[in-house]
């Protein structure tokens, strides 16, 4: 902050300094002005500047210290009280330019909260005709149209919770019930979600769940495993989907290995970026990039970890670790 002041004050300071100058060279070129005297003179004033100047310098910056230190918050509280007249100007600017930010900042979030809750209602609407479509495809005489029909619908659907569950996400923490979860219902109704698929696919699921019960929210679990599972029914062809539960460290571990396509190795680092959709999803176009971005949003919040390897023709697996009980304590439901 020093620099900062002797260069905003650098014009004053070569002034006084030109002026010491001025009066020595004087008393230099005029033999009846007694020299020395004059060399006193001037090296009280330098002592009188100097002590002036560090005085004011503490004045000075002491609101633009506490400026440079505010977090750039709404709350102008922090700020010093202006007492020069250029401080004063700033402040008011700071002021009216907060207040200004503070009413758009009011106005875009009703607006997004209106957005959202219209977005919402329209999912729930929509999912009364998908109900009706799902039992009329049941209906269906033909095996192969009806595997082909529930297909299309299926994606129609993951899509919907997709958009739902991204809608609600920023809100988590109001959502949240963490409690003893058992693993395995909650993992029977996703597979079962995707049998039809599995079915026309050949896929089969082997599940081992050494331990059953975790600490988590069952809801937003059951949307970890939905995106999980898709992915790994999606990519894979006339194999089992391997799924395994063990205790580590204290910590429970769910596996979920397939036996698929793979990723490529390029890909691999990006695949939780927003909107990535790896090299084979922009050339079929029925990628979105938003599952596994998804994923990962929900698995910070739960204070989870998840973590993936993969080889190229070879499969993949997925591992989710949950946290201990004294992790989650903080949050809701505990």
């Amino acid at each position: 902050m020093i620099g900062k002041y002797i260069r905003e004050k650098a014009s004053w300071l070569w002034l006084l300094v030109s002026m010491q100058l001025i009066i020595l060279l004087v008393a230099y070129l005029d033999s009846s002005i007694p020299f020395q005297s004059v060399v006193y003179i001037v090296g009280l004033n330098v002592v009188v500047c100097l002590v002036f100047i560090w005085a004011r310098y503490l004045k000075e910056t002491r609101f633009y210290k506490k400026l440079n230190t505010w977090d750039h918050t709404y709350d102008l509280g922090e700020l010093e009280i202006a007492e020069s007249p250029y401080e004063l100007i700033v402040h008011e600017a700071i002021t009216s330019q907060t207040e200004r930010y503070r009413k758009e900042s009011s106005h875009h979030f009703i607006a997004l909260e209106q957005e959202k809750d219209e977005m919402l209602s329209w999912i729930h609407e929509v999912k009364t005709p998908l109900t009706a479509l799902q039992l009329m495809i049941e209906r269906l005489p033909d095996d192969k149209l009806q595997n082909q029909m529930t297909y299309e619908w299926l994606r129609i659907h993951q899509l919907l919770d997709q958009q739902l569950h991204q809608k609600r996400i920023p809100f988590m923490h109001n959502d949240l019930f963490i409690e003893e979860t058992e693993l395995e219902p909650v993992l029977n109704s996703e597979i079962r979600a995707l049998k039809s698929w599995c079915i026309s696919k050949g896929i089969g699921f082997d599940v081992s769940l050494m331990v059953s019960r975790v600490l988590t929210d069952s809801k937003w679990l059951g949307f970890i495993l939905r995106q999980l599972l898709s992915n790994a029914v999606k990519y894979s062809d006339s194999s089992d989907i391997l799924i395994e539960s063990r205790e580590q460290d204290g910590h429970i571990i769910l596996m979920i290995q397939d036996h698929g396509r793979g990723i490529e190795a390029q890909d691999l680092p990006r695949i939780f970026d927003k909107g990535f959709t790896s090299t084979r999803g922009r050339m079929n176009g029925s990628a979105t990039g938003m599952g596994l971005y998804l994923v990962r949003q929900v698995v910070q919040t739960l204070h989870m970890n998840i973590h993936v390897k993969s080889s190229l023709g070879e499969g993949t697996i997925v591992t989710l670790t949950f946290p201990r009980k004294n992790d989650m304590v903080h949050l809701a439901g505990v």
